[in-house]
C-alpha cells in the first residue's frame, strides 16, 4: 500500500514530539537557572562587576585622610680617637688613643596628610563613580543578555532536533514508498523510472539525516556549555500557538525606551562621563594643590657626640605646591584626554543608531512574523491536503510517483518553516525587550508558557 497521508502526518507528529519521557526533559526556565549558576560568560560578567564596583572607592580615597607611620631602627658603630702632646719629649710627640663607640638610635614618625585643594583628586571622585556606574550598567546588559543567549541556544537545539527527526520521517516514508514502487514493478503496474525517483530521493535523505545529526549535536553542546549539564531531552512548543498572546506597544514607545533604558547605551554614557572627567584630572596638573600635613615624632637616639638623647617633635601646618612646568605632559595628556572623549561620544553615537536598527528590525519581524505564521499554518493545513489528494490521483492514473514526491517534500519543507516562524516570533520578542532595557524574567516566564514537556 501507498504511505497514506493521515500516516505520514501521524508519523511527523510522534517524531517531532521526541522519544524521551517527560521527566528527563528541561524546561527553558529550569535551563535559565542552571545557567545563572554554570554559564562561565555571565560568571565572568559577575566578576567583572565586581571589580568595577571598587573604582567608586579607589576614587574617594583620594579625598580622605592619609595617615601613616614610619619607624627606622639602625645599629651604628664606630671608634672614637684621642689625640694627647708629650711635653716631657725632646721633639713635640703625639700620642694617639682610640676606643670603641656603639649605638642604637631608632626614629618613629606618625605622618597625616588631607586634602585641601586637590582638583585631580576631585576629578578621580567623579571617574570612580562614573566607572563604577558603567561596570554596573554593563553587567545589568550581560543579565539580560543571558536569557537571549540561552533562548537563542534552546531554540537552536529545538530546530536541529525537529530538522533531524523531520528528515528521519521523510527517509521513512521514501523507504516506504520506494517498496510499494518496487512491488508495483514486479506486477506490472510501476515503472523503473519511478522506483530511480524514488531511491534518489530516498539517498538524498539519507545524507541530509547525517547532515542533521551533526548540527544537533553541536547544537547540544553549545546549550549544555551554557547549562553546565547534560542534556536529555528538552521541552516543546505546545500544539497550541497562539500568536496574540504578547501584547506589544507600538514602535515609539520602543523607541523612547531603547533611548532611556538600553543597557549598551547606559554603560556608553557613564563612559562618556568618565572621559570628561578624565580631561578635568589631566588638566588639574596645571592647578595648585593644597594639603594639610601634620606629624608626630620620637627620635631616641644617641650620636658619636652626644649619648642617650629621646626627643619628640610635634608640627602641623599647610602644604602648598604650584605646578610651574612638566615638560609639556600635562598639555599632552590633556588633548589625549580630550581625543578619547570625542571617542567615546562618537561611539554613543554609533551605538545608539545601531540600537534603533535593531529595534526597528525586531519590531517589524514581530509584526511579520504574525501574519507569515498564519499563512505557513495555512500553507501546512493544504501540503497535508496536496500529499493526500495525489495519492489518490496515483491511484486514478492521473499523477505520477514524482509528483507524490514533490508533495511531500513540499510537506516537509512547510513544517519545517513554520516551526522556525515560531522560534523566530519568540525570540524577536526577547530581542526587541533587550535592545528596549527592559528584558525581565517575567518575560521569560511568558515565553515558557509556549512550551510543553514532551509524552
Amino acid at each position: 500500500m501507498l504511505f497514506t497521508g493521515k500516516k505520514l502526518l501521524v508519523a511527523i507528529s510522534f517524531t517531532l514530539m521526541g522519544q524521551a519521557g517527560i521527566a528527563q526533559a528541561l524546561g527553558l526556565l529550569d535551563a535559565y537557572e542552571a545557567a545563572l549558576q554554570h554559564d562561565p560568560v555571565y560568571r565572568s560578567a559577575i566578576h567583572e562587576n565586581e571589580a568595577g564596583q571598587q573604582e567608586a572607592t579607589i576614587g574617594r580615597a583620594g579625598l580622605l585622610p592619609n595617615l601613616s607611620i614610619t619607624h627606622v631602627q639602625s645599629r651604628n658603630t664606630g671608634t672614637q680617637i684621642f689625640s694627647a702632646t708629650d711635653a716631657t719629649a725632646t721633639s713635640p710627640a703625639t700620642a694617639r688613643t682610640q676606643s670603641p663607640l656603639n649605638f642604637d638610635s631608632n626614629v618613629s614618625t606618625l605622618s597625616l596628610r588631607q586634602p585641601l585643594l586637590n582638583m585631580e583628586a576631585v576629578a578621580t571622585y567623579r571617574q570612580g563613580h562614573a566607572r563604577a556606574n558603567s561596570s554596573r550598567a554593563r553587567f545589568t546588559g550581560n543579565s539580560q543578555l543571558l536569557v537571549v543567549r540561552l533562548f537563542e541556544a534552546y531554540v537552536e537545539s529545538l530546530l536541529a532536533q525537529d530538522r533531524f527527526n523531520l528528515a528521519k520521517t521523510q527517509r521513512d516514508a521514501l523507504e516506504e514508498l520506494m517498496h510499494v514502487n518496487k512491488h508495483m514493478l514486479q506486477k506490472g503496474e510501476g515503472t523503473t523510472t519511478d522506483v530511480l525517483e524514488t531511491q534518489s530521493r530516498f539517498s538524498l535523505a539519507q545524507a541530509q539525516i547525517i547532515e542533521a545529526n551533526d548540527e544537533m549535536e553541536i547544537a547540544q553542546l553549545r546549550l549544555e556549555a551554557i547549562v553546565g549539564q547534560e542534556i536529555k531531552q528538552l521541552n516543546r512548543l505546545s500544539d497550541t500557538f497562539q500568536i496574540h498572546a504578547i501584547q506589544l506597544p507600538d514602535y515609539d514607545s520602543w523607541q523612547a525606551l531603547a533611548l532611556e533604558r538600553n543597557a549598551e547605551l547606559a554603560t556608553q554614557r557613564h563612559t562618556v562621563m568618565s572621559e570628561q572627567q578624565e580631561i578635568n584630572r589631566s588638566h588639574a596638573g596645571h592647578a595648585p594643590r593644597v594639603d594639610l600635613v601634620a606629624s608626630l615624632s620620637r627620635n631616641k637616639a644617641a650620636s658619636f657626640i652626644v649619648q642617650n638623647r629621646d626627643a619628640r617633635f610635634a608640627s602641623i601646618g599647610v602644604e602648598v605646591n604650584i605646578p610651574i612646568y612638566s615638560g609639556g605632559r600635562v598639555n599632552a595628556i590633556t588633548r589625549q584626554a580630550r581625543a578619547n572623549h570625542a571617542r567615546a561620544e562618537a561611539d554613543l553615537d554609533a551605538i545608539k543608531d545601531g540600537v534603533l536598527v535593531e529595534i526597528r528590525t525586531q519590531h517589524r519581524l514581530l509584526q511579520s512574523s504574525t501574519q507569515r505564521i498564519k499563512s505557513l499554518e495555512l500553507a501546512v493545513e493544504s501540503a497535508e491536503l496536496l500529499v493526500h489528494a495525489t495519492q489518490k490521483s496515483i491511484q486514478g492514473g492521473i499523477r505520477i510517483n514524482l509528483d507524490l514526491l514533490d508533495a511531500q517534500q513540499q510537506l516537509f519543507t512547510t513544517r519545517r518553516d513554520l516551526t522556525e516562524a515560531r522560534y523566530n516570533y519568540l525570540l524577536a520578542y526577547l530581542r526587541l525587550q533587550f535592545a528596549a532595557g527592559t528584558l525581565v524574567l517575567d518575560d521569560l516566564q511568558k515565553i515558557s508558557a509556549y512550551f510543553t514537556a514532551s509524552n
